[in-house]
């Protein structure tokens, strides 16, 4: 038998980029989840980040369908441009969409829409989510979160156990030592994944740079009637109501993180591709939503309060 001597190596392993390995990381997270649980559904808001995640979910499973429906839980409170492209993109991909409306919540006597200033359905979104999770029995919810958008998600493990109501314990979590993921839960019990986890917002930009990504209109310049407050640019719309002293003007912006139009905030930007918002991106000092979420900014523990009752 004669033995075949492989070349002499260069003592390196060959260059693999950051975003490869992170969206090698993702992909297992979906194999994973998926062979271990039972009814699996994917949250998709047409948002940039929900995008890239049913793009990598597709990958994960091509050149089969995905093998779970998406969700979108619907304030009604939407940009039109936004939910034009959730039902495009749906159709694209050939998945089901489920969509769990605030009205019908509020319809249903099950949340009390707050109707004062300046007030958001965005928090009556936890009802909402947790009623549809027990209707449609999903025991694995893919989110899109990140821990570089906020202090809370930041604690988030990447498999996190949510209670039979729907709750998160931040003291009582998981350990994901070598990359190893616990989905184990009881009957009325689920687990949130967020294959997204150790991403940022820059990687997010060259993912979409890379692979070619269609997104709603609303993340690149345009020109739009807004309004400032709280040192937020605000866009004029149905849901928004304003103030006297609270003037129009029309402005050159873009939208870093897209939700409910009545607490989402544009910014100042002239990047009309995703190359100019790749560049942008790499010299931002604040994250999406410290910069652009009129929410995030009730208190320093108001999204940590939110995630224990069952948000996002």
């Amino acid at each position: 038998m004669t033995l075949t001597v492989p070349p002499p190596s260069s003592g390196s392993a060959p260059f693999v980029s950051p975003t490869a390995r992170l969206e090698d990381e993702a992909i297992g997270i979906f194999r994973e989840v998926v062979a271990e649980c039972e009814r699996p559904v994917l949250l998709f808001s047409g948002g940039k980040d929900s995008v890239v995640m049913l793009h990598l979910a597709r990958r994960a499973f091509a050149p089969a369908r995905l093998p779970f429906p998406v969700m979108h839980v619907d304030t009604g409170h939407n940009f039109a441009e936004v939910i034009e492209f959730r039902d495009r993109a749906v159709k694209e991909f050939g998945v089901e969409l489920v969509v769990a409306s605030v009205q019908d919540s509020i319809d249903a006597g099950r949340v009390r829409e707050d109707l004062s200033f300046g007030a958001s359905r965005n928090p009556l979104q936890t009802v909402t989510l947790l009623d549809a999770i027990t209707e449609h029995r999903f025991d694995a919810v893919f989110g899109g979160a990140r821990r570089d958008e906020e202090r809370a998600r930041a604690k988030e493990r990447v498999v996190s156990h949510r209670d039979e109501f729907g709750q998160w314990d931040p003291k009582n979590q998981r350990p994901e030592l070598w990359s190893l993921y616990n989905t184990r839960h009881h009957r009325g019990e689920h687990v949130r994944v967020f294959p997204l986890s150790n991403w940022t917002e820059l990687d997010i930009w060259r993912f979409i740079e890379a692979r070619e990504v269609e997104l709603p209109s609303l993340y690149f310049a345009h020109e739009r009637l807004v309004f400032e407050r709280d040192g937020m640019l605000m866009a004029v719309n149905e849901f928004v109501s304003r103030r006297e002293s609270e003037v129009p003007f029309e402005a050159t912006v873009r939208f870093r993180t897209i939700g409910d139009a009545t607490c989402t905030a544009a910014v100042s930007s002239t990047a009309a591709t995703v190359a100019d918002i790749v560049a942008e991106t790499s010299v931002a000092r604040l994250t999406e939503r410290g910069a652009t979420r009129a929410d995030d900014r009730i208190s320093e523990a108001g999204m940590e309060d939110r995630k224990r009752q069952g948000y996002f």
